[in-house]
């Protein structure tokens, strides 16, 4: 049975103004499904979440700017996003998902169209990779030659436990690499395990790695304020505000735990990261250099 997904909650208003040009990196559109139908292979059924409600969440929280990136419940399929960076090409970049059977014209496409990067998926759960429909990391090397043409990057779903015996295969690659929800390991783990401490920071702060300050709810089950997630934006931040980015991860699928307010999320962000400057450039100047958006 494909579980069914929660709709996420009202998005409420954060307190402090966001500046000029502020991206939210991390989004999903879904549906809705009589238009672009859900993959019959899904691991879960998210409620419908297309582009007007999510423009609305960019609205509410005061973002100019947004990345969709591909969600596992329309698999391979990446025509909803398509379609809402064809629609608002000003406001919005995307990561796709594809496989080594899409041509090489068809990545070129979806470059004209705002597309930035390809999501690989390297996280497991009992010898599986989680998310059905995901592309596994070894078939980055069939398609990494014209991400490199199109200066795309490579953005990883990891649990960063697994990155030792990654990184040797990410850096020979020769893309940039983006990952995923500050490494996704367990907060309970805490920031001094050898996954966090010599190579999620190592990475970061030696400037070859991006990483998203995303996914407070999915390292620390302590809702609403995920205190036990904060040493790890902490920690990062300190290693290297030049390689993050921010994403509230809306409507925030598959959530293990109580479902989260994407301003709440906000707020704890401008909260751990006190510096107005630091939040600029986490929340405006690496984002518009990693995704391609003018200055």
């Amino acid at each position: 049975m494909i579980a069914a997904c929660l709709p996420p909650r009202e998005v409420t208003r954060p307190r402090m103004t966001l500046p000029p040009n502020a991206c939210d990196t991390h989004a999903h559109v879904f549906g809705p499904a009589d238009r672009f139908p859900y993959a019959a292979d899904r691991g879960y059924t998210p409620p419908d979440a297309p582009l007007e409600k999510y423009q609305g969440m960019l609205d509410t929280l005061g973002f100019a700017r947004g990345v969709l990136v591909q969600g596992s419940a329309h698999g391979r399929d990446n025509s909803a996003m398509l379609d809402a960076l064809a629609r608002r090409p000003d406001r919005l970049r995307g990561v796709a998902v594809a496989g080594t059977d899409v041509a090489p014209a068809v990545l070129r496409e979806w470059n004209s169209l705002g597309v930035r990067g390809l999501r690989f998926n390297h996280f497991f759960r009992d010898g599986q990779l989680h998310y059905r429909g995901g592309v596994p990391l070894d078939a980055a090397w069939t398609l990494a030659p014209v991400m490199a043409e199109l200066g795309w990057h490579l953005q990883l779903w990891i649990d960063v436990k697994d990155l030792p015996e990654t990184i040797p295969e990410l850096k020979s690659l020769g893309l940039p690499v983006v990952i995923d929800h500050m490494g996704r390991t367990d907060a309970r783990a805490g920031t001094a395990t050898a996954g966090f401490q010599s190579l999620l920071l190592r990475a970061v702060g030696d400037g070859w790695c991006w990483a998203k300050l995303s996914g407070a709810h999915r390292l620390s089950r302590d809702a609403p304020d995920y205190p036990n997630a904060r040493p790890f934006h902490e920690a990062l931040v300190r290693a290297n505000p030049e390689r993050l980015v921010w994403g509230g991860d809306w409507p925030h699928p598959r959530v293990e735990g109580e479902m989260p307010d994407a301003g709440h999320l906000l707020e704890l962000f401008q909260m751990w990261t006190p510096d107005p400057a630091t939040q600029h450039r986490i929340l405006v100047t690496n984002p518009a250099k990693l995704y391609g958006f003018p200055n």
